[in-house]
């Protein structure tokens, strides 16, 4: 029996027969399904002007640091707007920007704009995360966010398996700036999705939000998150996950075009049997985690990760490679969703966008400097020292957190100290 927006309801139905679920799940996977084709076509259409990695490390930079910069106010807007409406907003000024890069590039190269469309769509899009994983725990009962992260994780993952294929094929023949123009037509696609959707109220007996200062409103996620032993211990760890995992993409690409001498559709295909290991890990979390418990999900799924990620390094074909990112994939997306469903399962749902925001803007923050330092290393000294210098420090992030309380089984039920 379950609780929401103030009435008592039975037995929560099954996830296929919840349609506001389900109109969020399919809206969802179009975007991702979108955002696969930027993923590659800007990398490659910064490649192919420059002919530079490090072009490619310092944008993704720039875009990072606007991202964590957005990420502070995120959780406010997140906790005080309505979270359909902030939503569909996201979506439709994403639409413009990206939009803007193709009808830009008709009259020749404006390697510029990239500069300035990218860093504001990463922040609308940090604050349509934020609320992305409130609007969650507003669809659907606490025992089954687990269950719901995954499906959504796995069906975004299924979308990007032939989003980078279908990429490389419409960069190859057409540009990237096609793709990227696809990319702005799936935020149009994802805001009518979310239009039909309808969000669940607070749980009976949660608090009205308390109104506070500014300065209390942006802390009050940050300190739930260090009182919460579990939640800080991860906050610190994927800290240091997201310096040395941020620019992979960028040296995987490099690694493929500048190393082995691959061409875009290939790059593409590599990348989408990559998204397969997304898929695996989505499906595979909520029965892992049942089985053997968060900790050993989580630490696991970290080690694997590394370990994946160190065997790129030493690889010289496209399709060991493939396999090793798949690996690596599948560890990342197991732990995110143990992370991100964990933090939905003991915050409040008042405090929930600024829990989620204060995470983010922390967890990213070594992000942007991780991404300039690994492609200017990969262009350096090469990429097979950058992956193992990658791959090493998260086995040592997995191995610390053996010492924390992260290795509980069960910490949603742990209480803050």
């Amino acid at each position: 029996m379950t609780r929401t927006g103030g009435t008592e309801i039975g037995p929560a139905r099954p996830l296929w027969r919840d349609r506001n679920f389900n109109v969020f799940w399919v809206s969802q996977t179009l975007s991702v399904a979108g955002d696969s084709f930027a993923y590659i076509s800007i990398p490659l259409l910064v490649l192919h002007v420059t002919g530079s990695v490090a072009q490619m490390g310092l944008l993704t930079g720039v875009a990072g640091a606007a991202s964590v910069g957005a990420g502070i106010l995120a959780g406010i807007l997140a906790d005080r707007l309505d979270r359909r409406t902030l939503l569909i907003y996201c979506d439709l000024a994403r639409m413009v920007l990206y939009g803007l890069i193709p009808l830009a590039w008709a009259f020749g190269p404006q390697v510029w704009l990239l500069y300035v469309v990218l860093p504001i769509s990463e922040a609308i899009g940090m604050v349509f995360q934020v609320t992305y994983v409130t609007a969650v725990r507003n669809l659907v009962d606490g025992e089954r966010i687990t269950e719901a992260n995954g499906r959504l994780y796995a069906t975004a993952a299924a979308a990007g398996v032939g989003g980078p294929l279908l990429a490389g094929v419409v960069s190859g023949q057409f540009g990237p700036t096609a793709a990227i123009a696809i990319n702005a037509a799936s935020f149009a696609l994802s805001a009518a999705g979310l239009y039909f959707v309808r969000f669940n109220g607070p749980e009976v007996g949660e608090p009205a939000p308390p109104r506070q200062k500014p300065w209390q409103e942006l802390l009050a996620g940050a300190r739930f998150l260090w009182r919460h032993p579990v939640l800080r211990s991860l906050t610190i760890l994927l800290s240091f996950f997201i310096f040395f995992t941020l620019g992979m993409t960028d040296v995987l690409i490099y690694h493929l075009k500048h190393d082995l001498g691959r061409s875009d559709g290939a790059v593409g295909t590599v990348l989408a049997v990559a998204a397969a290991g997304t898929i695996a890990g989505a499906l595979l979390v909520a029965p892992v985690r049942r089985k053997f418990g968060f900790g050993a999900t989580w630490i696991g799924a970290i080690a694997a990760s590394g370990l994946a990620m160190a065997c790129v390094g030493v690889s010289g074909r496209a399709p060991v490679i493939a396999a090793l990112m798949a690996i690596y994939l599948c560890g990342v997306s197991m732990a995110g969703i143990c992370s991100m469903s964990l933090r939905q399962q003991v915050t409040p749902d008042h405090l929930l966008g600024r829990v989620t925001s204060a995470f983010w803007t922390i967890h990213f923050s070594l992000g942007p400097v991780g991404a300039a330092v690994l492609t200017w290393g990969a262009g350096s000294y090469g990429v097979t020292v950058i992956c193992l210098l990658a791959g090493t420090a998260c086995l040592l992030i997995a191995t610390t957190a053996l010492l924390t309380p992260i290795r509980r089984p069960a910490p949603e039920h742990s209480v803050p100290s």
